[in-house]
């Protein structure tokens, strides 16, 4: 139960320091559970109901951000030229 309750904190702690065009995004799209976490019984439910935002748990949470990164490598042309331009900046 302590680290249900450390993951419930550090998920609100987060959410308090978002920016507020990204709670909007939060609020309207969900927050959605990825790893082995997502697997523990009812945390979705209890994350709703301590955050008062929607919870998803992804698709076959313990592979989905490994399937993600793969697409992102097959894209990998789109990220260069954004991560160039923010490079100049600073």
């Amino acid at each position: 139960m302590d680290t249900i309750n450390a993951i419930v904190e550090a998920v609100k702690v987060t959410l308090e320091k978002c920016p507020p065009e990204l709670s909007a995004d939060i609020m309207d799209r969900g927050i959605v559970l990825t790893g082995g976490g997502a697997l523990l019984r009812n945390i979705d439910k209890l994350l709703q109901r301590e955050t008062g935002m929607p919870v998803i748990v992804a698709d076959n949470p313990l592979d989905c951000v490994a399937i993600g990164t793969g697409r992102s490598l097959d894209n990998i042309h789109l990220f260069k030229s954004r991560g160039s331009s923010n490079r100049s900046k600073r």
